[in-house]
Order: structure tokens, then sequence, then C-alpha cells
């Protein structure tokens, strides 16, 4: 029985020759006018993930958002399909060859809009955060490059721009999860994919603060109440309440959020 078709539209289909022809979400038609997620890994298994569920998965199969998955493996070079290589200089590990990446990188970016950035997960990249996701919210999408081994062959950075971004300080085995991480924190701000606006201003770093605590029912759990102030009805008070209990948190926990004390050395 054919699945339902989705509830509104968000675009029309769009024919992009690729060097490679793939199916890997054949479902999935590419439409024009949606935001783009596309995604260059050794793993394409891997996609959507975690991101298929939920929210994003809802938003996905509602062409909100779609994914476009390329398989570097098919770039390679040889018989074996080769990506990598030995580190010129000398040393441990292997490193990504320009040239397939480069193959990679043409066939995901033709005819893709070039207001798209084009970033690739590194651990000595810019630290990704809230600002960064509602920048690429705000483009038609975005390539994401996951590396692997002991990194990329600079030329290739150099030669298409390539930003590298990080997740945090330490190092992971690829950039598959990194790279799901960073999409799901831009895709839950895609207009029509959380139900309540509202509730995307009120979190951690909307506005330079980490966000209030939260409580529920029951009023009373194990001895602890909710404080009476959520219980009021005053709204004035409770809004007056969460900012104060956000920047004592933050104080707190990431005092390198807020701007220097009067005073205070640059």
């Amino acid at each position: 029985m054919p699945a339902d078709p989705p509830s509104r539209s968000h675009g029309r289909k769009a024919i992009r020759p690729v060097a490679a022809p793939q199916a890997l979400m054949p479902e999935a038609p590419e439409l024009a006018g949606v935001w783009t997620a596309q995604v260059v890994t050794l793993f394409p298994g891997a996609f959507p993930g975690v991101l298929g569920e939920s929210l994003t998965g809802r938003a996905l199969r509602e062409r909100i958002w779609q994914l476009q998955v390329t398989d570097l493996r098919t770039f390679g070079e040889g018989k074996h399909r080769n990506v990598d290589d030995t580190p010129a200089g000398g040393g441990a590990g292997m490193v990504l060859r320009a040239d397939v990446l480069g193959r990679a990188v043409e066939a995901a970016r033709h005819g893709a809009d070039p207001a798209m950035p084009l970033v690739a997960m590194s651990p000595r990249g810019a630290p990704f955060g809230q600002a960064m996701a509602r920048d690429w919210a705000r483009r038609p999408g975005v390539t994401l490059i996951c590396g692997r081994f002991e990194g990329i062959d600079q030329r290739a950075l150099d030669h298409y721009g390539i930003e590298e971004v990080s997740l945090g300080d330490f190092v992971l085995t690829g950039g598959e999860i990194a790279a799901q991480a960073m999409l799901d924190a831009t895709v839950r701000l895609l207009p029509g994919v959380l139900g309540n606006a509202a509730s995307v201003e009120e979190e951690s770093f909307s506005d330079g603060l980490l966000e209030h605590p939260q409580y529920t029912r029951p009023a009373e759990w194990q001895g602890r109440r909710i404080p009476d102030v959520l219980l009021s009805g005053n709204h004035a008070e409770i809004a007056r309440w969460r900012r104060a209990e956000a920047a004592r948190l933050t104080r707190a926990r990431r005092p390198d959020l807020l701007p220097p004390e009067p005073g205070e050395a640059d």
C-alpha cells in the first residue's frame, strides 16, 4: 500500500546530474527550494540515523528539509576505491586524498546553491555553537564532509574554501556523529519543525545564558517541591525568577558566556 502523500508541499522536484548516480534514499526525490543537508561520508548507511527519528525525522518525511548523502568510496582510486594515502613527510596514520575528496565535493555541490556553507568536521576547526546553527538555518542548506583517518589533504581544504568546524575539544574516529549533532541543532530551528516556536527562544544559548531549571507535575516529589513562584500565576514574577536562575547557572557553570564585569581586564 503506498505511503500517504506529505501533508504539505515545500518545493518542486529538481533534476541534478551527478558523477556517480546513487539511490540511497529513493523514496525521497530531490526537491527545489527546500533546506538541504548534504553529507559526504565513507559510511552512507549511518544517515539519516537519529535524524530520522522524532521531530527531525517527521520534518524529513514532511519535506521541510531534505538529506542528500554522497558515498565518498565511489570516488576512490583503483580497483579497491582507495580514498587515502600515507602522510607526505612521514608519520602515523593515513590522510584523505585531495583528488578523491575533490571529485566527491564537486558531485555533491553540482547545481547546489553557492550560499550553502561547505564544512568539514575537524577537531582543529572553529567551535560549533548555537549562533552557527542559526546561521546555517537561515541559509539554503549546508554541505558537511565527514573526515576519517589523520585528516584531509590541506590542498583540498584550500582549493574549495572548506571551513573546518569542531563539535568540541575531543577526537572522534570520524565526523559522522558530529555531523548528525550539528544537523540536529540546525534542523530544529527551521520553521515548522518544532510545534512551539517559543521553546527555541527560551532554551539555552538563545540569549547568551544557559536555560533556567524546568519542573512539571507532581508538585512534590521525594520531599522536593516546585518553587512557589512557578505556581503563583504571576507571569512577570515567573519571568524574573527564570532570568535570575539562568544567570545563576551560567555564572556557576559557564562564566565564559558572560560579559566581563566593569573594571575587569580584557
